[in-house]
């Protein structure tokens, strides 16, 4: 298959690309990995593809005011290799790593990965986990939504039409404890489940806790359930099972299937891949 003719133009600044986009169905393209696939499949057929890729004001991985602060065309290679994402989001870094393949890594940019929001991509899952801020752009001004409120479902998001995602903002986590674990699928490299746990460990003793589940369920969530279970614990195998089976009884009746991997198989693993994040945490 190929995709249906269109007109392309690139960008030379953000205010230039914000004013093409506002041109009736236009599309950005950094990376191409979330748009090409549908495009080829006829299941996106935008008239114009802006091209936004060599916008040197919206790369770039920084420390600012006590968060770490990345451009929306940061690559996942360029996340995974920053020593101030293994710093101070250093589950950000692992997910980064894990996304895809190499080529994925080299050209798959962070602020197409979460506007696009596929629910077994790894990024958001981790952002959820670390209360990120997602910084987005439009001709009519700028915004910052916390990730909570950014990913709405299924490949949607709190974006309104002609916005783009300009930055991702996460406060520093070099404090605390966590980390990543995903199940990824063997052909596509997707997240069958992927689980983030950020902890805040005193003494021995967990003070505070936040848990997202990715890759099993449409959209990312946070397991309240799961953090009740891990708050106050010495972080003991009794606190990280009853987690475990917190963060299941929180994802039942949202759990999808496939051939590969049914309902009841990835609630399992869900279990099975936060115990992981939480020891991998404290290791």
């Amino acid at each position: 298959m190929r995709p249906a003719a269109l007109n392309y133009q690139r960008s030379t600044s953000l205010n230039e690309a914000l004013q093409m986009l506002a041109h009736p169905g236009a599309k950005p393209i950094a990376g191409g990995h979330s748009i090409i696939p549908p495009m080829n499949l006829r299941l996106s057929e935008p008239e114009l593809l802006i091209d936004i890729g060599r916008l040197t004001e919206l790369k770039g991985i920084r420390v600012e005011g006590g968060s770490l602060i990345i451009g929306s065309l940061s690559t996942h290679a360029d996340v995974s290799r920053s020593s101030e994402v293994q710093a101070h989001a250093p589950a950000l870094a692992k997910a980064a790593s894990v996304v895809g393949d190499p080529q994925v890594r080299n050209w798959g940019t962070l602020g197409g990965n979460i506007a696009h929001a596929d629910p077994a991509s790894d990024p958001p899952t981790v952002l959820l986990a670390y209360d990120a801020r997602i910084h987005v752009a439009g001709l009519n001004g700028s915004r910052v939504i916390a990730a909570a409120d950014f990913f709405k479902g299924l490949f949607t998001t709190d974006l309104r039409a002609g916005e783009l995602v300009t930055a991702v903002e996460i406060a520093s986590a070099s404090s605390k404890k966590s980390a990543y674990a995903k199940m990824a699928h063997p052909a596509s490299r997707y997240a069958v489940v992927g689980v983030c746990v950020v902890l805040d460990v005193a003494g021995g003793r967990c003070t505070g806790a936040r848990v997202a589940i990715g890759g099993a369920v449409a959209s990312v969530m946070r397991s309240q359930s799961a953090e009740g279970a891990l708050a106050g614990s010495m972080l003991d195998d009794t606190a990280i099972n009853k987690a475990a089976a917190g963060l299941q009884q929180d994802i039942a009746g949202n759990v999808m299937g496939d051939l590969f991997a049914p309902e009841h198989y990835r609630s399992a693993m869900a279990g099975v891949y936060l115990k992981r994040a939480v020891r991998a945490a404290l290791a």
